[in-house]
């Protein structure tokens, strides 16, 4: 499998150079990249009443880019404040199954709750949502295990809570959508 970062608006590259690595440790023979495009934030997806950025109008623009010869997943990762409707905010959405998916940064940062920064504990955060959406593009659902990182964080002591990998009823599932039979034992 191969990965496609998009960056939307500005972001530090240290993180997704971090987030690159992580994915390609967690999915076996998966390369990742992190594209020179820089998709600019469309205007249209910023809500003024919420004051946040419909997250399913920009899962549909990297839809686009999730179209590029050579990429079989495009993750766009940014830094504004993501919702969709019913929901306060959500850490990312993704096609499941499907080819693109979306997470922001922005409730990930320890500040963003009044917390001195860490950032390791934002990077291990970015890499969870991340490795979390790439498996809903895998096909995988929600697990009812609060460790599996298939887990639904409905906020950031969910995401800490969980660890930067699948279930055993999860990783089974995994291996299928990259076409694995062979790496059952990695769990």
């Amino acid at each position: 499998m191969k990965i496609a970062i998009l960056r939307i608006g500005s972001l530090d590259m240290d993180v997704l150079v971090k987030v690159q690595g992580d994915l390609c440790n967690v999915f076996p023979k998966t390369a990742c990249v992190i594209l020179d495009d820089v998709m600019p934030i469309p205007e249209d997806t910023y809500n003024t009443i919420r004051r946040q950025y419909h997250s399913s109008r920009l899962l549909a623009k990297i839809y686009d880019y999730a179209k590029e010869p050579g990429a079989d997943r495009v993750l766009g990762i940014t830094s504004v404040d993501l919702y969709v409707p019913r929901l306060n905010f959500i850490f990312g959405e993704a096609q499941c199954p499907g080819r693109a998916a979306i997470i922001s940064l922005c409730r990930l940062k320890p500040e963003f709750y009044g917390q001195p920064a860490n950032r390791k504990l934002f990077v291990e955060r970015s890499t969870k949502e991340a490795v979390h959406e790439i498996g809903h593009t895998l096909g995988l659902g929600h697990c009812h295990d609060p460790a599996c990182i298939m887990f639904f964080s409905n906020n950031i002591q969910m995401t800490d809570r969980k660890e930067c990998k699948f279930c055993f009823r999860c990783w089974p599932k995994v291996l299928k959508g990259l076409g694995e039979r062979d790496l059952c034992s990695r769990v």
